[in-house]
């Protein structure tokens, strides 16, 4: 099994663009392309999403083993995001958790007891078939 993992300070949306980098990295070679560019594309959403509407950074953390990517974002807030389709009024805001659900082949929000807050996760199929991972 392979990872990655990132802490995220308050605000810190140029860590957004360093963490897409180092999952690239990771996936580079093991995956397919188009797999690789979801993958980068939910973790902005999901990192941003963290960064944007709570106070604290966050944590984020992917694992590649086998056929599978699993990333998880870890924030201080203890309020569970949902998808909902925005008015055109929102301009760009608020698809990030559609594309998630959308792309994503699986995901979820995990409640964290200790220390609070929550995981919002995604999982995704798609590696290449190039040895032990």
């Amino acid at each position: 099994m392979l990872g990655i993992t990132h802490s995220v300070r308050r605000a810190d949306l140029k860590a957004v663009g360093e963490i897409r980098r180092a999952l690239r990295e990771l996936m580079r070679h093991r995956c397919r392309a188009d797999t690789a560019e979801v993958a980068e594309l939910l973790i902005t959403e999901l990192v941003t999403n963290a960064l944007v509407h709570t106070d604290h950074g966050a944590e984020v953390s992917a694992t590649l083993a086998r056929a599978r990517l699993r990333v998880e974002v870890r924030d201080y807030a203890a309020r569970r995001p949902r998808p909902y389709v925005p008015s055109a009024d929102h301009g760009t805001h608020g698809r990030g958790l559609v594309l998630v659900q959308a792309l994503a082949d699986a995901w979820g929000v995990d409640s964290l007891a200790l220390g609070g807050g929550k995981v919002v996760w995604f999982e995704l199929d798609g590696s290449e078939d190039v040895g032990p991972a």
